[in-house]
Parts: structure tokens; sequence; C-alpha cells
């Protein structure tokens, strides 16, 4: 049983695409995909961003190698190009994990911005990065899988998407959009192309993440915000996630330890989300 596990867990010689791969969530995920094996193909606007991370993780230790590719996900054919350079890199493409996203303060309300003005440019770039982000790149991915009958996607949702918080109206409502299209593509895949595609989500509570440290930190001296305070209290294990929270569930969606498991969204939040507040 041990050996099983072992090789559910061994990504030799796969390559898993990850999208916003140089992001603080995203370029944990490489590091982790690396130390099992996986070449990795970081995805990112900027390419410069994709560079340093795979120069600070490509190490002679590690059996698997991370790639930068400049792409924009917004783009098909940004996604068309990046992919095809991936293939003739790695010669194969066998897991994708749409990483991109991310909120802005533009399209936060505040004392001094109330909902009704927000800006539309401001509440289209989050809905658009984060949903269509996520539905482009799984276009064009998912059409290799499809051909080759395998592979497996995992998109990255929220906590939000169960829940919407409040200040934040774009961003839950595009992750309830992400975490509805996963169970969409899980059945179209499957029922369409092959059985053994699975796609699958994860949903991560509050971490502390370049886009949200300004609602959840005081930007003088770093200390928690009213709303971050707020979190805290209401989260059972009294901390924010770290990004090595989320390794052990993505490694097991993406591995064939979850190999009947398709169309779920996985919290990781701490508890959050079961605590009623008393």
């Amino acid at each position: 049983m041990t050996s099983e596990f072992a090789k559910a867990y061994d990504f030799s010689g796969q390559c898993v695409i990850i999208t916003g791969g140089a992001g603080v969530l995203g370029s944990e995920m490489v590091g982790a995909l690396l130390e099992v094996g996986a070449n990795v193909a970081i995805f990112d606007i900027n390419l410069q961003n994709a560079q340093k991370v795979a120069d600070r993780l490509n190490s002679d230790s590690k059996p698997g190698r991370a790639m930068p590719f400049q792409c924009n996900v917004l783009q098909i054919e940004s996604i068309i190009e990046s992919v095809e350079n991936v293939l003739d890199k790695f010669g194969r493409i066998d897991c994708l994990i749409n990483g991109a996203g991310g909120n802005k303060p533009d399209a936060t309300t505040n004392l001094d911005r109330s909902f009704f003005d927000l800006p539309a440019e401001a509440l289209r770039w989050v809905f658009e990065l984060n949903l269509i982000g996520t539905i482009l790149p799984s276009q064009v991915v998912g059409r290799k899988m499809a051909e080759q009958k395998r592979g497996v996607i995992l998109n990255i949702s929220s906590m939000n998407s169960f829940r919407p918080l409040t200040r934040i109206p774009a961003y839950s409502a595009a992750k309830a959009g992400v975490s509805n299209f996963t169970q969409w593509l899980a059945t179209h895949m499957a029922q369409e192309y092959s059985s053994i595609i699975r796609v699958n989500a994860l949903a991560p509570g509050f971490f502390l993440t370049d886009q949200n440290r300004f609602l959840l930190t005081q930007e003088s001296d770093g200390s928690l915000s009213a709303r971050g305070k707020k979190i805290i209290d209401l989260t059972p294990m009294g901390r924010f996630g770290d990004p090595k929270d989320l390794i052990g569930p993505m490694l097991w969606l993406l591995s064939p330890a979850s190999g009947f498991v398709t169309g779920i969204v996985v919290p990781v939040d701490g508890g959050f989300s079961a605590f009623s507040g008393v």
C-alpha cells in the first residue's frame, strides 16, 4: 500500500502548466511540483517575474525543472502560442493549474468609495482576470487533453465563492463563477471526451498575498487591520493561511490518489467556514 501511494505522488516526467505561476501562491506550487519530479511551465504576463521564480527554484537537487513562459490569460492567441511552446520544450501536458487571479483596490469599497461609485473598468478587470482567465486556458489546454483522452485541471477558486465577503463584489462574484465553471467543465469533459479527465478546484480562505495585503494589514507598520483582526477572531485555527497549506490538497487533486474525484471545490480555510462566531 505504501508503494502504491508513493507512486501516486511521483510526478516524474509529467508536465504541469500553472498560470499566474510567478505569484505568491503560484510560486509555492511550482516549488512543490519540482520536488515531486514534475516539469513546470510557469505562465505569467510578466516574463521577468516568471524567470526569477524559475531561477530561484531550479536546482540540481530537484528532479523536476521549471521553465518560464510569457502568457496573457485573457488573450487566446497568447495562450495557444505558450501551450505550443510548452509542447515543444517538454513534449507533453498532463495538468493545468489555473492560478492567475486577484483583486485590486479600485474594485473594493471603502469609506471613500461606495459600491455605487466602483468604476466599471476596475470591476471588469477583476471579473475577467479571475473568471475569463480561467476559462480561456481551460479551452486551449482542455482541447489537448480531449485529444489525448487524459489530463487534470485544477482551478483556484476562493471561500468567497461560498459566502461573499463585504467590500469585494467583483472578486466574490468572479470566484463564484470559477466554482460553478469547475463543476460544469468536470461534467463536460468526463461525458464528452474521457471519464479520466478530471476538473476540481481549491478554495483558499484568507491567505496574506500581494492582492489582499492592503485589506488585512496596516500599510504603515504591517499590523492587522480591523478587518484582518476580525478574520483571525473568526478562524478557529487562529491564523492566516500559509502558501504551503495548499500543497497537500493540490498534490492530492492532481494525483491518481484522487482518481474518482471530479467536480469538487475543496475549502482550505483554517475552519473559517465551519465557525458560526459563537
